[in-house]
Order: C-alpha cells, then sequence, then structure tokens
C-alpha cells in the first residue's frame, strides 16, 4: 500500500505512525514545506510556496483563506510531480490544518483521505471569549470565526475519514463530519517518560552558579511551548509572588519560548517596540518576585524536559478550552502531582481527587492553596502521581494502545 502523510511541519501529530506503517512494508512518503526531522523508512517530497499578490489582497476575513489555498496549490503541484513519477497513493493522511490537501483528492480520486481533526473553531464553548481579559470579542468575530473554518469544512466532502486526539476536540466538529471522527491520542513513550526517584537535573542560576536539584527538592514546574495566555501564563505569573512567599525554599522551573503559538501578541510600548507575554506579565508583578528562585529555561532537549518532569514536586497546567497539551499527559507519565485549570479538555485528562488537583483557570488564589497544599502532603502528592501514571498509561500509551490504534484506523482507511 502507497501512503502520502501530509503535513507542513512533517512529521507533527505522525513521528511514530509513519515510520511504523513502513516498517510493515507499506510505501510511506510525506509531503512537506518545513520537516523538522527525517524518519526511518518515509521518504519525503518539499513543496514550494509562490504567493503572486493581486490588486490590493484578499478581504481581510480571507486572508487566512487565501494563505492556505495557496499552500494547497503548491502541494498540489508536488504532487502532480509526484503523480507523474509513478507514485499513486491509496492513503492520503493529512493534516488540513495549512490547507495542503485540499487539491489532492482532484490529482487521486481514488485515494482514501483521512484528516487529522484538531480543532474547529467555535464562538461558544472553547477559547473564542473565554478570557474578556485578552480576548475583547469583536461584532464581527462571528464573521472571521466562519471564515477560518472554510478550509476545514471543504474537506469534509473529500473525507472518508477523520482522527482526532481527545473526546472534546472530536466533539467541537459539525455533526455532519462528527459520525467519521474515530478518537485515537497521537501516544505517549510512558516507558521512557516515567518516574526516576535518581533524576537530577542542573541549572545555572542568574548569578552565574551551577545549581544542581535532586529529588527532594521543592521544585514546581511549569511548562508551555511559549508563555501566553492561553496557556494561562498571566495567571501563572501572578500568583507566583505569593507562592514563593509562602514556600521560601521553593524554586520554580518554567519551560516555553516567547513567540506566539495562539492568539494575539501583546500590543506595542510606547517605544513602539512589541514585549513578549513573558516581559508583560514579569513587569507587572517585578515588585514581589524573588527572581533568583524563578528559572527560566527557554526551550529544552526533550531528555532534560523528562528529567524536569521526574523532579516535580508539583507540576501547573492551564489552558483556556483549547487543544490539550501533550505536555500535560507527559507530566501524567512521569508521575507528577498536577495542578491544573478546571476546564472542558483537561477534565478528560485529570479527575479532581484522584488523578490531579483542578481549580478555576482565573483563580490565582486558589492555585496557590492547592499547590501549597500538596507541597505539604506528601502522601497526597505520591497518590496523585501515581493514579496519574496509572491514567496515562492505560490511556495514552503509546505502543500498547496509541499506535496499534492509528494503524488500524489507517489500514480500515485503505479497505
Amino acid at each position: 500500500m502507497n501512503v502520502l502523510f501530509v503535513h507542513q511541519n512533517f512529521p507533527g501529530q505522525f513521528p511514530h505512525l509513519a515510520p511504523a506503517l513502513a516498517t510493515r512494508g507499506h510505501r510511506v512518503l510525506a509531503l512537506h514545506l518545513n520537516a523538522t526531522r527525517p524518519l526511518p523508512g518515509v521518504e519525503t517530497v518539499r513543496y514550494a510556496v509562490r504567493y503572486s499578490p493581486l490588486g490590493k489582497g484578499p478581504h481581510r476575513w480571507l486572508q487566512d483563506l487565501d494563505t492556505k489555498v495557496h499552500r494547497a496549490e503548491a502541494a498540489w503541484n508536488a504532487a502532480r510531480e509526484l503523480d507523474a513519477s509513478g507514485f499513486r497513493p491509496d492513503v492520503i493522511v493529512a493534516h488540513p490544518g495549512w490547507g495542503e490537501s485540499l487539491f489532492l483528492k482532484d490529482l487521486w480520486p481514488q485515494a482514501r483521505l483521512g484528516i487529522y481533526c484538531e480543532f474547529y473553531y467555535r464562538l461558544a464553548g472553547a477559547d473564542v471569549g473565554f478570557d474578556p481579559e485578552f480576548q475583547a470579542v469583536a461584532p464581527e468575530e462571528a464573521c472571521r470565526i466562519r471564515l477560518k473554518n472554510a478550509n476545514v469544512e471543504l474537506h469534509f466532502p473529500l473525507a472518508q475519514a477523520g482522527l482526532s486526539p481527545t473526546q472534546w476536540q472530536r466533539s467541537g466538529f459539525p455533526e455532519h463530519f462528527r459520525s467519521r471522527i474515530s478518537v485515537c491520542h497521537d501516544g505517549i513513550d510512558t516507558d521512557r517518560v516515567r518516574p526516576d526517584p535518581r533524576a537530577e537535573l542542573q541549572l545555572e542560576t542568574r548569578a552565574g552558579q551551577k545549581l544542581r536539584l535532586r529529588p527532594g527538592d521543592e521544585i514546581i514546574t511549569f511548562v508551555n511551548r511559549n508563555l501566553e495566555p492561553y496557556r494561562g501564563w498571566h495567571v501563572f505569573a501572578r500568583a507566583l509572588p505569593r507562592l514563593l512567599r509562602e514556600r521560601p525554599h521553593a524554586r520554580v522551573l518554567i519551560v516555553g519560548g516567547d513567540e506566539v503559538s495562539y492568539g494575539a501578541p501583546p500590543p506595542p510600548g510606547p517605544d513602539g517596540v512589541r514585549p513578549t507575554w513573558r516581559q508583560v506579565m514579569l513587569e507587572e508583578v517585578r515588585d514581589g518576585l524573588d527572581l533568583s528562585r524563578v528559572h527560566f529555561l527557554g526551550r529544552i532537549p526533550y531528555g532534560r524536559f523528562v528529567n524536569l518532569l521526574q523532579l516535580s514536586m508539583v507540576h501547573v497546567y492551564l489552558t483556556y478550552p483549547f487543544v490539550l497539551s501533550w505536555s500535560l499527559l507527559e507530566a501524567m507519565s512521569a508521575g507528577c502531582a498536577i495542578v491544573a485549570s478546571d476546564t472542558a479538555p483537561v477534565r478528560e485528562a485529570i479527575v479532581d481527587g484522584r488523578t490531579g488537583l483542578l481549580i478555576d483557570f482565573f483563580d490565582g488564589d486558589a492555585f496557590v492553596r492547592r499547590v501549597v497544599e500538596l507541597l505539604e502532603q506528601p502522601t497526597l502528592r505520591a497518590q496523585l502521581g501515581q493514579a496519574a501514571r496509572q491514567h496515562a498509561v492505560e490511556h495514552h500509551d503509546l505502543r500498547g494502545r496509541c499506535l496499534p490504534g492509528q494503524i488500524d484506523w489507517v489500514e480500515r482507511l485503505a479497505a
């Protein structure tokens, strides 16, 4: 069987599925714009986007769709070259979010198309309007959101099946396509991400001193791809001064970049320079914050990230009602005691008092209370960490559950 993966930043959500299909004897190709790394047994073909502006450009609500159509055209041109070389896929597995797969069924109508259904935008019950501090909902928002979903809607008549990582993400899609969506998470390598009482981590302080962290140190961890409101950075930052006052020996380890993954960037400052969300919040709390005990690690290698989770005494995860982060499930797999926001996607993994503790997303005081509660109760920490680990192994284990489910989904799609 010939399988074509389509993802702008391949492998994206498919780092395990694509090579697994190759080891089963299938020919696997990936069509991409910016592949992040090679995978064994997977051939890659890059497409190039060429923009040709017409007039004054598209309507502002169409800019998002216009970008996706340009990518779709570029991917279609690259696919034509593949077709001319003799490659014709039996199955196409695509993340439709960037539009690349939009015209591929016109070239290969016999191929079965399965799409990764990550998120469907809506005006209520998800991220839009959830945080009034940073999300003033303009009267035109409904128009913009409708067109933001246009690319995904255009895929529905073309796709034979969809795949969502969580039930909540599936639930956001319209009923006319939801019945074709299966749920199977991307998977966590629970053999690699597991508790380790021997874990250590070495840091350099702001003063340039070497600091070695070991199990038993009072370490609080907070992990995002980027530090921004969508993932609760503002709530966490505002609570830090009080948390550090109450726990004079605690250290806070923060992982995340300074770009914007979701939502809008901060407004420019008086000098016209746009700050990062990290700078905005640190400026707000700087008078009460002991930065000597707050360590910003940026983006770190995966092995170092796993060590950080293994050392964490309390892990904090906050999010708008949006795509669930892998980092939460990895923290569960590492056996962390977790304080998380009581938002819809989180409830699928964290049951309050069983696999972690839940708090209102906006309640910084409750956040501090629950973190302190866990720091003071080692027995409770151990119980929650063990239950979190068990949940991750039972529901999100890569090799025992998720990868077999993904392979089965692809092979059923082909049939």
